[in-house]
């Protein structure tokens, strides 16, 4: 086989070694007993997968239902990122719970082959293909630890409402082929160029169920009442994957549906985006306040950072854009940081899941208390920590598009969300403890990811051009550009 007609497999040269590495994971947990060695197959295979994505191939595969752009890599590289720290992350959990099983590693390998292909999709029925591998995975996902019933909980009220948000985006994709005649992304752009949609009933009907539906995956209020009893009851290693990659694919569709397919329609929907942005922003930032356990706050924090990364995709430019992206990948750092923190403590008799177990954490594990404090710094947005690098640039995006007043109120709402973040550093430092020191026995792997995240919170707070500069080159690369 001549190596031109390779090229067009090297456009899905991530994609093949995810699919591969899931089968093999399939195939090795069948034969071994010990899956310690499953969980390094499946670290190897995704350090593999992440380093592929520099030697892959731009260009259109299938027709066009295949797009492989630096805007698909930029989100492959937060999904790798998101799979890695999840994998390194899970070990002791599951362990102490008593779940360690391959189908674990398994299905976190198959979730993220869905994001990669809803980041990629240039057809709304390879969009959709992409989305129920991701998510059927995921519900599987939440309910993982089979003898706790808010696991078990969790995944029915996932799967019920998901199904419901997938039957609202088939029935939006059906009204959109019915108005343009075509579910390729690039001829409805066109048609709705040359023919114009203002005003078409169906049309405006469609926009509305995508926008719904797309809400859901992000978390957006009120697509977001699964959001807190999901994140409680998840295992908490599958909360933290799920707050970033499904967020994170979910915007990846975003983006090129609304930006580039809809663009013509960008007056209806940026409407309907800029309300569902304020209601998120605060909806997420006053439910948060009045939380108790750790995995509800860091939940509904997560759906106030989805309306956050929203403005970007508001303004409608290449700019907003590439804020966003950057946000997103800032985002996985310092939420999966944070959850890091709450596996360390976690034990088969203390679960560390309430607020008060963190008193004086500070002074018990003085490095811990530490990394606590700079997640929970750059969640708030405090510089010099990365979250704030995150926000400056998403609101200057709204500034510039003329966006002044949805900037003022996301400040607003920053400032609110200090109230409840800055409340787990008071009880690090300024509460006695609770209960004697006890001894942490975590994994070297887990160790090592909560320093990771630790660092590039940091660094990209302090050095943040070079990773800025990354999301404005893989907009630049949009094939729609």
């Amino acid at each position: 086989m001549q190596i031109s007609e390779l090229s067009p497999l090297l456009k899905l040269l991530p994609e093949m070694i995810v699919a591969s590495l899931g089968l093999v994971l399939l195939m090795v947990d069948a034969f071994v007993k010990r899956k310690e060695v499953v969980a390094g197959l499946a670290l190897a295979g995704a350090l593999v997968a992440f380093f592929s994505l520099k030697f892959g191939d731009f260009g259109v595969v299938f027709g066009g239902m295949f797009i492989s752009d630096g805007y698909s890599v930029f989100f492959k590289l937060i999904f790798f990122i998101n799979l890695i720290l999840s994998i390194m992350i899970s070990g002791r959990y599951l362990k102490d719970e008593d779940s360690l099983h391959g189908e674990y590693y398994c299905l976190l390998v198959f979730s993220t082959l869905g994001m990669m292909v809803m980041a990629s999709a240039g057809n709304l029925i390879t969009l959709y293909l992409g989305l129920e591998l991701m998510a059927l995975s995921t519900y599987v996902l939440a309910g993982f630890v089979r003898h706790d019933t808010k696991s078990t909980e969790a995944a029915v009220k996932y799967f019920l409402t998901g199904g419901f948000s997938t039957a609202l985006l088939l029935y939006g994709i059906s009204l959109l082929y019915g108005v343009t005649g075509s579910m390729d992304l690039r001829t409805i752009a066109v048609y709705i160029a040359q023919h114009g949609v203002s005003g078409n009933p169906m049309a405006l009907l469609a926009l509305v169920l995508l926008s719904s539906a797309f809400a859901f995956k992000i978390a957006a209020v009120p697509f977001h009442m699964w959001v807190p009893d999901v994140y409680e009851g998840a295992p908490t290693p599958v909360t933290a994957f799920m707050s970033i990659g499904p967020k994170a694919a979910g915007f990846a569709v975003l983006g090129r549906v609304f930006l580039y397919a809809l663009s013509n329609m960008s007056v209806e929907w940026s409407l309907i985006l800029s309300v569902l942005s304020i209601l998120t922003m605060c909806v997420g930032n006053v439910m948060a306040l009045v939380q108790t356990n750790i995995k509800r706050m860091l939940a509904y924090s997560s759906v106030a950072h989805a309306g956050y990364a929203l403005i970007g995709i508001i303004a409608a430019t290449p700019e907003g854009l590439s804020a966003t992206m950057n946000y997103l990948f800032i985002y996985t750092f310092m939420n999966i940081g944070a959850f890091s923190v709450v596996l360390m403590l976690h034990t088969k008799d203390f679960k560390a899941l309430e607020i008060s177990d963190y008193a004086g954490l500070g002074k018990t594990h003085p490095i811990l208390g530490a990394a606590m404090l700079v997640f929970m710094f750059s969640l708030t947005g405090i510089p010099p920590m990365a979250g704030f690098i995150g926000k400056f640039y998403v609101f200057m995006s709204a500034v510039r598009s003329g966006y002044l007043w949805l900037a003022i109120l996301a400040v607003i709402f920053s400032v609110i969300s200090a109230f409840f973040y800055l409340r787990v550093v008071m009880y690090m430092y300024m509460k006695e403890p609770q209960r004697p020191r006890m001894e942490l026995t975590s994994s070297h792997a887990l160790g090592a990811a909560l320093a990771v995240c630790a660092t590039f919170v940091m660094l990209i707070g302090v050095m943040p051009e070079r990773f800025v500069e990354f999301a404005k080159a893989a907009v630049k690369m949009l094939y729609f550009q």
